[in-house]
């Protein structure tokens, strides 16, 4: 069967797809790269922060690092617990702002919560929220009141999901070391300077993803949940979108991977045109067996003219 030259066109088209050169990644990295600036931690420090100060303030990502889950904290009951007593089942989101926060761990808290509204996840189902203070000074009834706030906030399915802690130097300072949460007490307001974000940790206690700012995407939460509970939760469709987004440790993000996409798309056309191809030479095939063959129909002919 000869092939359309439009019908190879496409085939070539599809190919290229799958075999895109190294250059279209690259740029696709450069434009993610182009959002990797600091950006949302700046706008997350107070304005009234020395620039010495900001040096000293940030997020070092720390992914794969073990959280010491031997750690000692007290509950919003005031009852002394371990850090791992919540660790073992699910992915834990956890929050480090301190409880006397003016404005900027309210908006941390908030954003995390507006977050956890808009997944169709289940808080102690499938992920628990861990809020711990790196201020010393707080007190569990501070903590009490803070998640009593929040818990409320979210709805009766957060009770026994969202827990605060508070904790003492030591404790605070492995902690933050852990995570890479950097913050520095700014004496000239008498405020702490520290940096925004949250940090999904895997079950057994390992940082596997941060999200910057105090605003956080559901998707990006959800697709980081998903990662840090080595496939425990989610769906096919977290899988595919898994396939197709990449997380960017500079920006805290899932950004589209170009590539990937392309490669399924070349992948389907190929297959489309692949099914079409059969399709039409079987067609072919068919209506060859039932054409009358072109001797037998001249000796007809040449038989009705001697009659």
């Amino acid at each position: 069967m000869k092939l359309p030259f439009a019908t190879f066109a496409l085939c070539l088209s599809a190919a290229a797809l799958l075999l895109a050169p190294q250059g279209a990644h690259a740029q696709a990295q450069r434009s993610a790269s182009a959002y990797a600036g600091t950006d949302e931690l700046e706008a997350g420090m107070p304005a009234a922060a020395t620039t010495s100060i900001l040096k000293q303030v940030g997020f070092d990502q720390r992914l794969n690092a073990q959280v010491p889950l031997n750690l000692l904290f007290q509950d919003a009951r005031g009852r002394t617990v371990k850090l791992g007593d919540y660790f073992g089942n699910r992915p834990v989101v956890l929050a480090l702002v301190y409880y006397n926060c003016p404005m900027l761990c309210t908006q941390v808290l908030d954003g995390a919560i507006g977050a956890f509204r808009a997944l169709s996840l289940e808080p102690g189902r499938d992920y628990d929220f861990l809020a711990v203070s790196f201020d010393p000074r707080d007190t569990p009834k501070l903590a009490a009141q803070k998640q009593a706030q929040y818990v409320k906030q979210y709805g009766a399915r957060a009770d026994g999901a969202f827990h605060f802690l508070t904790g003492d130097q030591q404790s605070i300072d492995a902690l933050t070391k852990a995570v890479g949460f950097r913050y520095v007490w700014d004496a000239s307001i008498g405020q702490f300077a520290h940096p925004t974000g949250i940090v999904v940790i895997t079950p057994n206690g390992h940082v596997a993803r941060y999200l910057f700012g105090v605003q956080y995407s559901a998707r990006d939460l959800r697709l980081s949940l998903v990662e840090a509970s080595h496939d425990r939760i989610g769906t096919k469709a977290d899988e595919l979108l898994l396939y197709c987004y990449h997380y960017n440790p500079a920006t805290g993000k899932y950004g589209l991977l170009t590539m990937r996409l392309l490669r399924i798309a070349g992948g389907l056309t190929i297959l489309g045109l692949g099914s079409f191809i059969f399709i039409m030479w079987r067609m072919e095939k068919r209506g060859s067996h039932h054409a009358i063959p072109s001797d037998r129909v001249v000796g007809s002919a040449a038989s009705g003219r001697k009659a």
